[in-house]
């Protein structure tokens, strides 16, 4: 009566089961054997949590971009003697935290923290007046600045922890260091954001 056709029976879209699809490590396994879907899965996977990270750590996007694609090079080369010892976005993260090392050596410098860094750290700012109300915008900019006045192995555990959600095991094992030392740099990196961000 309407015109269109009615639905044929039978016809159902089935929810997608993850847990059927393969893991990281198989894909890296068979890419190793020359199957390039694989690796185009692979990095599908991956490139946005990465360029991310990347992107947080040295704040300059053509930088990021070329020590992205770095890393992806440094995967390509090791795929024919990779061995799936580790969860493989903790390997991937463990190239890129080298990468990030090589970097700052070469260049003889850490990201330096703004010249007024600790004193937004120590200022108190009273966000309970209408003048005071900080918007979305003004927000993320604070939280943005108190995240760089981090340094920069604190900014990278955190980054590890909260965006790509790494556990303290693999994040010890991506910076290599202890777990503990991991522990210590999380919660020292959380006091300076608290404070850096009281209102």
């Amino acid at each position: 009566m309407s015109g269109y056709a009615p639905p044929r029976a039978g016809l159902t879209l089935s929810p997608v089961d993850t847990a059927a699809l393969p893991t990281d490590e198989a894909l890296m396994l068979a890419w190793a054997g020359g199957d390039l879907p694989a690796f185009q899965a692979l990095y599908e996977r991956h490139r946005r949590r990465l360029h991310g990270f990347l992107l947080r750590q040295l704040r300059d996007p053509g930088l990021a971009e070329e020590m992205f694609q770095d890393v992806w090079q440094r995967v390509i080369a090791a795929r024919a003697g990779w061995q799936p010892d580790a969860a493989f976005s903790t390997w991937l993260f463990r190239i890129a935290h080298n990468r990030l090392n090589d970097h700052w050596r070469a260049a003889r410098h850490r990201p330096p923290a703004p010249p007024d860094a600790e004193a937004r750290v120590e200022a108190v700012v009273d966000g309970h007046t209408p003048e005071t109300e900080l918007s979305g915008f003004e927000q993320r900019r604070r939280v943005q600045q108190a995240m760089d006045a981090l340094p920069a192995e604190q900014r990278e555990v955190l980054l590890l922890r909260l965006e790509q959600e790494l556990s303290l095991e693999e994040i010890a094992e991506v910076t290599g260091v202890g777990r503990e030392t991991v522990k210590s740099r999380l919660r020292y990196a959380m006091d300076k954001l608290r404070a850096g961000l009281a209102p």
